[in-house]
């Protein structure tokens, strides 16, 4: 199986034990082509689920019940868990089915926003969030400066976005709401520059092992997936703050 080394930087031309000879731009492309089809999918697969279970407010009540919302939140967070951490164990049709009954579940409990937020609204913050992903994505992507250390600093951004979510279900000033919904998307900005030079990593280290290389492009839909999906539902609630139904 092969091993990765956290040491490659994307300042070097090629991973630890890859000749030149061997590295081409179709290995980049297989890859990246793998990711973002993947990414596509998922959120496909997120957005018709959504649509069908808005079209049943009874559903969609008894998704956000307490209860079932905190049962899917926790079958969720055990899932991108069991992606991550079986990825070069499982076979890549089983990564596949997982990825895709995880963006399932999203579709179920993010139905609600289609009853919160004006149609309008939705397509304009969606497209809002492709454009600012892909320029920030192509950036991580094209960029020579090593990304690797805003990894620790954007991990602990994020627990603090999270931290500073959950204080803000019992106090809810707009000026935490504001600034959360900021950060948020600067934090996941980064996360998505992070994200595709860590990928771009990846691909050039299984260029030789096709086999995991479809996995590991699963689990990297995956966060890029997480990626598109938590900015736009920071840019959602910026945009839609003053004009909600």
């Amino acid at each position: 199986m092969t091993q990765f080394d956290p040491s490659f930087s994307p300042d070097r031309p090629y991973p630890p034990g890859v000749g030149a000879a061997r590295i081409e731009p179709s290995v980049l492309a297989r890859f990246f082509n793998a990711v973002y089809a993947w990414m596509a999918v998922g959120l496909g697969v997120t957005a018709l689920v959504a649509f069908l279970v808005s079209t049943r407010p009874d559903v969609v009540l008894s998704v956000i019940s307490p209860g079932t919302f905190l049962l899917l939140f926790v079958i969720e967070i055990a899932l991108v868990a069991t992606i991550a951490g079986a990825v070069q164990r499982i076979g890549p049709t089983a990564a596949t089915l997982l990825f895709l009954f995880y963006a399932a579940l999203n579709g179920i409990t993010l139905s609600m926003i289609l009853l919160v937020y004006a149609h309008a609204v939705i397509v304009s913050a969606f497209v809002v969030t492709a454009g600012m992903f892909l320029a920030t994505s192509l950036y991580g992507y094209l960029t020579r400066r090593d990304l690797t250390s805003m990894g620790a600093y954007l991990f602990m951004a994020l627990i603090g976005l999270v931290l500073a979510s959950v204080v803000s279900i019992f106090w809810h000033p707009t000026a935490l709401t504001v600034a959360i919904n900021y950060a948020g998307v600067l934090i996941f900005v980064g996360l998505t520059a992070y994200d595709t030079q860590r990928l771009k990593i990846i691909a050039l280290q299984t260029a030789n092992d096709p086999t995991l290389a479809s996995r590991l492009a699963i689990s990297g839909a995956l966060a890029l997936y997480l990626d598109f999906l938590n900015l736009f539902l920071f840019i959602l609630s910026i945009m839609g703050s003053d004009r909600r139904r």
